[in-house]
């Protein structure tokens, strides 16, 4: 079975195409034909070895991926699903070793795979499972009620986005970091207030609201630098598990999507608000499978608005 992995860790130029067994089928698991992997930061930290999962042999490729659409295969015993073989899905996966989602079949937790959104490609359904979901966890994690104030930084980011788009349907108000040619982008999410992105974001911030805002979905990983746009008592969703300092009794969330990557009910559900048009989902450019080198290059060099995707065919 075709993948996409490493063998030694390394920039970009580390991947390569790997044959690889398939993976058994267990009770409580289902199977995908996986027809798009999306390719997001997270995936770099795979590549590079910074998260070198302990045990995971040299020998052995080690496969990235979060994100995945295809084609639901196969559907082991006890799967507690109404998922059928044939029906389009999209599934997030938490990476171990061989297990990524730079695979042509992949076997998950059916708690992990649902349909995928009505009238989209593959490729638009695999940009929406893992940010999606650390989206709704920021989200549900800071527990801003309708009304109060969310700052939002990497606004012009597939999370960004996301936060940007679910807290609106929160009744939230959001104001949003932007360049100034993503500008247009970012109140086209919903954004309320843009101010320019920056080192001094949090002055801009606090411009707009002196007292400073009620929550901060911090995506453009700015930590200590931010946190004055932060009200005395506010909450902060961070993504890279920082934990914060401990000032102005400020709450910190480090969301981790592995606790929510197995809540059907949390995936469904953007599965609807993608077909009701809540949620935007969008693609940069779909690459073969075998470019994933070019796709993380190019990723690394900034400035991709929405997602690159894999295509395994």
């Amino acid at each position: 079975m075709r993948a996409i992995g490493v063998t030694e860790y390394g920039g970009p130029e580390a991947l390569r195409e790997v044959d690889l067994p398939q993976e058994p089928l267990g009770p409580g698991q289902v199977r995908v034909r996986v027809h798009a992997a999306a390719v997001n930061p997270t995936d770099t930290y795979v590549v590079n070895g910074s998260r070198n999962r302990a045990g995971v042999p040299r020998d052995v490729a080690d496969v990235p991926g979060m994100d995945v659409a295809g084609v639901l295969a196969e559907v082991g015993p006890d799967a507690g699903t109404d998922l059928v073989a044939g029906e389009r899905v999209m599934a997030v996966v938490v990476p171990r070793g061989q297990h990524g989602a730079y695979r042509e079949d992949v076997v998950l937790p059916s708690g992990s795979v649902v349909r995928a959104p009505a009238d989209t490609t593959h490729a638009e359904a695999a940009t929406l499972p893992m940010n999606g979901l650390t989206a709704r966890l920021a989200l549900d994690s800071m527990g801003l009620a309708p009304g109060e104030v969310l700052a939002v930084t990497g606004a012009a980011g597939a999370f960004g986005g996301y936060v940007i788009e679910l807290a609106k349907a929160d009744g939230l108000i959001v104001v949003a970091d932007a360049a100034e040619r993503d500008e247009e982008l970012v109140r086209s999410l919903g954004a309320d207030h843009v101010v320019r992105r920056g080192d001094d974001v949090a002055d801009r911030i606090r411009a707009l609201y002196p007292d400073g805002v009620h929550g901060l979905a911090d995506g453009a990983v700015q930590d200590e630098a931010v946190l004055p746009a932060v009200r005395d008592g506010g909450a902060v969703a961070t993504v890279r598990f920082w934990k914060g300092d401990g000032r102005r009794g400020l709450r910190f969330h480090p969301v981790l999507v592995a606790e929510v990557a197995e809540r059907r009910d949390l995936l469904d559900r953007l599965r609807e608000q993608a077909e009701a048009g809540v949620l935007s989902l969008r693609v940069a450019e779909v690459l073969p499978a075998e470019r994933a080198d070019e796709a993380h290059q190019r990723l690394a060099d900034g400035g991709v608005r929405g997602r690159l995707v894999l295509d395994f065919g």
